[in-house]
């Protein structure tokens, strides 16, 4: 959804939108906090799944400035799958990924830093073990991604991959169909996490989040309606956002 649509109906529910932007559950902002946190000036970041920087068109100065990490560490290297990667203007450098073998060094990133990516990956055993290589000891793992117990994941897994982007741009006002891919979700809860990113080479911070609703078609009455799910399911089944944070061990098991 565009900035503009978001904040218009977030106002309605959220009247500290009007200042700075965004709402007191904005995901964007509490994920990327987090991620500034961890920061150093000298650290190289990894921008996996960079696409052709998206928070750049945000309208809140904030966000924008808290989603850009260029000039606020010594380089910042983006991969994609979509050529259009080339063309973000917050990278130093880009890749086009092929999916399989990064096209970096062993131990070369001190993060890796990826926003709405995980559900897409098909093979999480291989890209498991390419972050692995290219995080130095000691990195971090930085992921948001939908959590699979959330109503995305299950109105998503009826739907044929095919549709989503015809269905998602009717229920999200203002998303392109260009920012649609085929989603997998094989790495979208805490167990899976630890599966592919086993607590022996890792440590695991992660934990759910619940935004304001996204995908409402614009209608005040479904947005309340999703709010009201999203605050029952909470203590059951978890945000709706899964927010990963997983250090690599600094030596190797043994």
């Amino acid at each position: 959804m565009s900035d503009v649509g978001r904040e218009n109906i977030d106002a309605k529910f959220y009247p500290e939108v009007v200042a700075g932007g965004f709402t007191r559950f904005d995901g964007t902002v509490a994920f990327f906090s987090r991620v500034n946190a961890l920061l150093e000036p000298d650290m190289v970041i990894l921008d996996l799944g960079a696409g052709r920087g998206l928070h750049t068109e945000s309208t809140s100065a904030y966000r924008r400035a808290l989603t850009n990490l260029k000039g606020k560490v010594r380089k910042v290297i983006g991969l994609d799958v979509d050529p259009i990667v080339m063309e973000n203007p917050s990278l130093d450098e880009a890749f086009i990924y092929d999916g399989g073998v990064m096209p970096l060094p062993d131990n070369h990133v001190d993060v890796i830093v990826s926003d709405w990516t995980f559900e897409h990956i098909p093979n999480p055993t291989e890209f498991a073990r390419e972050i692995e290589r290219v995080l130095k000891p000691g990195g971090w793992l930085c992921a948001r991604t939908p959590h699979l117990y959330s109503l995305l994941v299950v109105a998503s897994s009826v739907i044929p991959n095919k549709r989503h982007s015809g269905v998602l741009t009717q229920v999200q006002p203002g998303r392109q169909e260009r920012d649609v891919f085929p989603t997998c979700y094989k790495l979208n809860t805490r167990s899976s996490l630890r599966a592919f990113f086993p607590p022996s080479s890792w440590g695991h911070f992660s934990y759910t989040w619940s935004p304001e609703p996204a995908y409402h078609l614009g209608n005040p009455v479904i947005y309340w309606l999703m709010q009201v799910y999203q605050y029952l399911k909470r203590p059951i089944l978890g945000g709706e956002c899964l927010f990963v944070f997983l250090r690599k061990a600094n030596k190797a098991p043994g």
